[in-house]
């Protein structure tokens, strides 16, 4: 019982640059040019010293150069000599000062019930990929901007056409077309709701201190679930659209066809202007005191 009192476990909410990480989840051993961000968590967990092994499960999976301003995992931490589980605040702390120089924060923390699991549990998921306009060789962006959004040589994009696309993916659809070819392809439902898709300016932190405007664009997309690569998938086809690369006619084509191959080479957004920037729970499902109290009545 006392052991049982002494584990708790936490769903941490941690923001990332993604850039020099290879993705959000843990690398193989053998990869050692880059680790994902998932590695450095645990290594700060572990540096807790905790008494259980550290197993970190994250509730969202980003590739390599994509960021996230909300990403979730969970984990179990057990203190030694029965001292008392970490309060929220002080493990944010905690993991923050060990993580050090690292472009990874950690922003809050909740203690959650024993079952709760970080990805399953996680109701929506919201992405943002920025867009600037007329960005090339010779009219380089904000230094703040760099990797942080996709450069487009072109100067304006028909929005009008981009939204009428954007309606297309909104709602429950196959989208077999928008999925990128991996080892889960045989065992993921391409079945999506989207929930949200829409196109809204954006903006740039540097652009009153920048000696020329530049207009940004933010796709936001929101589902419970995506597929692999979905998202810039999406996002490219619907930046075609709006260049006249790419006509409403072939979009719903494309939509249709219900094959990954189906969809044009080169076309997908880069990595670098993709943000997770929300990961969505129910709060009953947070609660862990009000559960606590229930099983220790239980116990009583």
């Amino acid at each position: 019982m006392i052991a049982m009192l002494n584990r708790a476990r936490y769903l941490i909410f941690f923001q990332y640059i993604g850039t020099k990480y290879s993705g959000a989840v843990k690398v193989p051993i053998q990869q050692v040019d880059k680790k994902g961000v998932q590695d450095h968590l645990e290594e700060a967990i572990q540096k807790l010293r905790p008494l259980n092994p550290v197993s970190l499960l994250v509730s969202s999976r980003t590739d390599t150069g994509v960021h996230a301003l909300s990403n979730s995992a969970h984990f179990d931490l057990q203190r030694s000599n029965n001292k008392p589980p970490f309060t929220e605040d002080v493990l944010v702390q905690a993991l923050n000062f060990h993580l050090g120089t690292e472009q990874i924060r950690v922003t809050h923390a909740h203690r959650v019930p024993q079952d709760f699991h970080a990805r399953f549990c996680a109701r929506s998921r919201t992405y943002v990929y920025r867009v600037a306009l007329g960005i090339s060789h010779h009219t380089p962006l904000p230094l703040t901007e760099e990797n942080l959004c996709w450069g487009l040589r072109s100067t304006e994009l028909d929005m009008e056409a981009m939204r009428e696309a954007a309606a297309l993916l909104a709602g429950t659809h196959d989208f077999s077309s928008f999925r990128a070819v991996n080892s889960d392809i045989l065992f993921k439902n391409p079945v999506k709701t989207m929930d949200v898709v829409s196109i809204q300016p954006g903006g740039s932190f540097a652009q009153p201190y920048f000696h020329r405007e530049i207009p940004f664009w933010e796709l936001t997309f929101r589902s419970q679930s995506f597929l692999y690569k979905q998202v810039r998938r999406m996002t490219g086809a619907l930046v075609a659209v709006g260049q006249g690369r790419l006509s409403l006619s072939q979009l719903k084509d494309l939509m249709e066809a219900r094959d990954s191959l189906a969809y044009p080479k080169g076309l997908a957004a880069p990595a670098y202007g993709l943000f997770l920037t929300r990961v969505g729970y129910k709060e009953l499902d947070l609660n862990c005191s009000e559960q606590l109290d229930f099983r220790q009545k239980a116990e009583d």
